[in-house]
């Protein structure tokens, strides 16, 4: 199956009471793992690559990696952009096969967001592309992200239909209390998403999907192994799934998934060369890794996503 939008899988999602997961990708154990596991549970999924991804793994590679995973599975897959910066990288990645991208001008004064984001929609629709914007700012740290906390704030749903009327965009990401990075909140705290102001969002937007960045809940368990092992993330603390999973009966269609993949890669290469401190081959080790995010997947898919059986 050829690479798709995600025009149709989020109809289905909206409809259906779900949201599809966009887990982030850097190499190939990465896409055999996510890939895997949603072919494995009849899963549509996103992958999506960030700006450093690109610059680490290059278009060739991470292009052609994605669609040998079209060939070797039998569900919808999207090639979507994280958190683009400009129009240019935007451009850049619909010239080279992304069917989906992200511009992310969410810092930016309102008026040149909604600027830069029609540019970026009229140029994706005229190639068949679709593209996400992003209302609100979330705090954390990710990749070429980095937002303070007294610098994030919610979305404004006052925004919200003016911002859609006037740019054209597919996708909305909003702000309600996600946080990029593993290291999302204190020790103490009591994560809580704006589920009020999704509803409001909701309202004035009816039918319209929704999307959640910063949604990574830091498993525990691979925190664990990680802190077993040599590592330092006792303070790692996440969103809990059962939030994510109201906001996925709601209307927010696709989630995004990152940190969480992060952790588990590390935690089962951390675990091989503790129990294997002899071996060298990076083929043992990062299968380990790839065991791990390939569990992750199948946990995110059943119990947050709720888009297993839905290819």
């Amino acid at each position: 199956m050829p690479l798709v939008t995600t025009t149709d899988m989020f109809k289905k999602a909206y409809d259906g009471g779900y949201a599809v997961g966009a887990f982030n990708i850097n190499n190939m154990e990465f896409i055999q793992a996510i890939t895997e596991a949603c072919d494995e549970l009849k899963s549509p999924v996103i992958l999506q690559c960030s700006q450093g991804a690109i610059k680490y793994a290059q278009f060739p590679y991470l292009v052609n990696m994605v669609k040998a995973a079209t060939e070797a599975t039998s569900i919808p897959i999207a090639l979507h952009l994280d958190h683009g910066a400009s129009f240019e990288i935007c451009k850049e990645c619909i010239d080279n096969g992304f069917t989906s991208v992200m511009i992310d001008a969410s810092s930016k004064p309102y008026e040149e967001n909604i600027e830069l984001s029609k540019k970026v929609a009229d140029y994706a629709h005229s190639k068949g592309a679709v593209v996400e914007a992003e209302l609100g700012t979330l705090s954390g740290v990710e990749d070429d992200v980095n937002v303070a906390d007294d610098a994030a704030q919610y979305t404004n749903p006052d925004q919200v239909e003016d911002f859609m009327k006037r740019t054209g965009v597919d996708s909305l990401a909003i702000a309600i209390g996600t946080s990029h990075g593993a290291f999302k909140f204190k020790p103490g705290q009591d994560p809580k998403l704006r589920l009020d102001i999704l509803e409001e969002v909701v309202r004035r937007l009816p039918g319209f999907p929704i999307v959640l960045h910063g949604s990574s809940a830091v498993p525990q368990k691979f925190v664990g192994i990680i802190n077993e092992n040599g590592g330092a993330m006792k303070d790692a603390i996440g969103i809990p799934d059962e939030q994510l999973r109201a906001a996925a009966k709601s209307a927010v269609c696709k989630i995004n998934i990152d940190s969480d993949l992060r952790l588990g890669m590390t935690a089962g290469i951390r675990q091989h060369f503790a129990e294997h401190p002899e071996h060298f081959d990076p083929r043992q080790y990062l299968g380990d890794g790839r065991a791990y995010v390939k569990e992750i997947v199948h946990d995110k898919v059943i119990n947050v996503l709720g888009s297993d059986g839905k290819a």
